[in-house]
């Protein structure tokens, strides 16, 4: 089973703004603890996009799963390139997951965005692994999330999802305190490890914060 305890979604445009490259900031992030790592660049034409994965692929240890997010067609160039694409994360609005699946293999990961409790009774274990739930909070980095769900409504959600879910939008270190013992697999970040001075250091606060081990 895919470790999602820390699964660190890229924002090129929040590291840049922090002073760091992307993969530098995958790498500390994973030094850090990050168990996953999804590429979410939509403003990338597909050659960046190309880049951006065989440039974070090499920076990833073995056993860490590198997702792309949306882009089918990229998830099968990459792999065709040989850059070490694990799985592909669609949304609401993007291909159904059916088809997703087809083109991907059955061996691919398959993460799914899911908000509401419609959005999750559909979710079909045997075709996605995992789903994202949100917006936790109100956050920049996704201007078209749906409204947040705050630490209850996510709580609410988590229980009804039938695959390991994780939490996204906003998350921070205190959230991970909280949510810890809710049911999810784990957390999803981005701006508090893209835009963080110290990503390594962000990245283990989460950890230490998810496990405990600073009670």
């Amino acid at each position: 089973m895919t470790d999602l305890t820390l699964y660190l979604v890229t924002d090129s445009a929040v590291a840049a703004a922090a002073g760091h490259t992307l993969p530098a900031v995958v790498a500390a992030g994973v030094a850090g603890g990050v168990t996953a790592v999804q590429v979410r660049e939509k403003n990338a034409s597909r050659q960046q996009l190309l880049d951006v994965l065989g440039s974070v692929a090499e920076v990833l240890p073995a056993g860490v799963p590198l997702v792309v997010n949306d882009d089918v067609t990229a998830f099968l160039d990459a792999r065709a390139a040989g850059i070490a694409v694990t799985g592909v994360h669609v949304g609401q609005d993007d291909d159904p997951v059916e088809d997703v699946r087809a083109a991907i293999g059955p061996d691919a990961l398959l993460g799914l965005s899911a908000a509401t409790p419609a959005e999750l009774a559909v979710v079909d274990p045997a075709i996605v692994d995992h789903v994202g739930i949100g917006a936790l909070h109100g956050t920049p980095t996704k201007t078209d999330a749906p409204p947040a769900l705050g630490l209850e409504g996510m709580r609410e959600r988590v229980a009804l999802a039938a695959v390991p879910a994780v939490a996204i939008g906003g998350v921070t270190v205190a959230d991970a305190r909280a949510l810890h013992g809710s049911g999810l697999a784990g957390l999803a970040v981005v701006s508090g490890i893209c835009g963080a001075a110290d990503p390594e250091a962000a990245a283990r606060a989460y950890r230490v914060a998810w496990t405990g081990a600073d009670r």
